[in-house]
């Protein structure tokens, strides 16, 4: 299948399972700005639970602004704080250790868009997954692409529905299985089986 996907911050397995069961890949960049939307946040499985990770941006005057044009606000050290969640929630997970190394720039690099940031955590998940990662982008925006699977709506995580088989979870015994979150979740719990799975979910 062709898909239509926004990227996001890390983003929900449900995006994943998309992209590892698409024949070929189309990122949308021509859409406006939403708040409150997976395009700068992703969930993850803390000590206590489900945790938000947002990413501060800087807020624009114009009542449209396309995400593309979103700029990271720099003043606060989100940086910082969502490794070390990341290190609370994922430490003692069996392979957090092994693909550390490969996500920490995420966390030291300084990127100014948004849309950057999305770009270069998806190119990292994937080639940890040990998936190719190439894509096609948009040129113009269109509410209706007849020609692809749109999987747009995925990035409002309110509208993701999707529910997928439970594996092992760090805190699972303490607060259950917790369902598509970040792809984080699934990478540091599955490691090398993560794209077994991704390729076997429905959506």
């Amino acid at each position: 299948m062709n898909i239509l996907i926004h990227p996001t911050y890390f983003p929900s397995i449900s995006h994943f399972v998309a992209i590892a069961q698409a024949d070929s890949i189309t990122f949308e960049m021509e859409d406006n700005y939403q708040k409150q939307t997976n395009r700068n946040r992703t969930l993850i499985y803390s000590p206590n639970g489900l945790q938000l990770l947002n990413i501060p941006i800087k807020h624009s005057k114009e009542k449209h602004q396309k995400t593309k044009d979103v700029k990271l606000e720099t003043a606060f050290d989100w940086q910082k704080q969502h490794f070390k969640s990341l290190e609370a929630a994922y430490r003692t997970s069996p392979f957090f250790e092994y693909f550390e190394d490969a996500i920490t720039p995420i966390f030291t690099k300084k990127h100014t868009f948004l849309m950057d940031l999305n770009l270069e955590t998806m190119a990292i998940v994937s080639k940890c997954l040990g998936m190719p990662f190439e894509y096609n982008q948009t040129v113009e925006y269109f509410h209706e692409v007849p020609d692809f699977n749109d999987f747009r709506n995925l990035t409002n995580g309110k509208k993701d529905t999707a529910t997928f088989e439970s594996y092992t979870q760090v805190f699972g015994d303490k607060h259950g299985f917790l369902n598509n979150l970040s792809i984080l979740d699934l990478l540091f719990n599955e490691g090398r089986f993560a794209l077994d799975y991704l390729k076997n979910q429905t959506i």
